[in-house]
């Protein structure tokens, strides 16, 4: 187990109390499923990778004594809230992400490999450059309203 220390705040929580069985919420389960949570699942798919029912995971949490799982579940989705919103925002895409490409020996799938995505950067380099060729075409030389306009859409910069 880790440390407390090294653990994300939604996940410092006391389990709810329950009596020990085979197939109930134990304590690692609980964790498992604010994890789940956290990671951007809704609760019914969360509960249905661990085994459990969406219902029992609603009955849990209204149980008395689980005050701690049921803010931790608040906690980890709006965890995965911001997490989301972040990869949505304008500039999230700029960068070059990679990709697995599998690898094969003597026809069988032997692995992955991680590569650099180099399409999708020069996609965005050529995006940028028909908005430079966009932001020099006036009489003047300066930059027009709407060149700058989809810059600022494309770079997520506010005026």
């Amino acid at each position: 187990m880790f440390p407390r220390m090294d653990l994300p705040a939604f996940l410092r929580f006391a389990p709810a109390p329950l009596r020990a069985q085979h197939n109930g919420w134990a304590p690692m389960l609980q964790r498992r499923f604010i994890l789940a949570l956290a990671r951007g699942a809704g609760p019914a798919e969360a509960a249905r990778a661990l085994g459990m029912s969406r219902q029992s995971a609603y009955r849990l949490r209204a149980r008395p004594g689980a005050e701690g799982f049921s803010a931790a579940w608040e906690e980890a989705q709006a965890f995965a809230r911001q997490a989301a919103a972040a990869a949505r925002s304008p500039g999230a895409g700029l960068g070059i992400d990679t990709i697995l490409v599998p690898r094969f020996y003597r026809g069988r799938l032997i692995g992955f490999v991680q590569r650099e995505d180099m399409s999708h950067a020069m996609r965005v380099l050529a995006r940028l450059d028909r908005l430079a060729e966009g932001l020099g075409n006036t009489s003047s030389g300066l930059p027009s309203a709407e060149g700058l306009e989809a810059f600022r859409r494309l770079t997520g910069r506010q005026k």
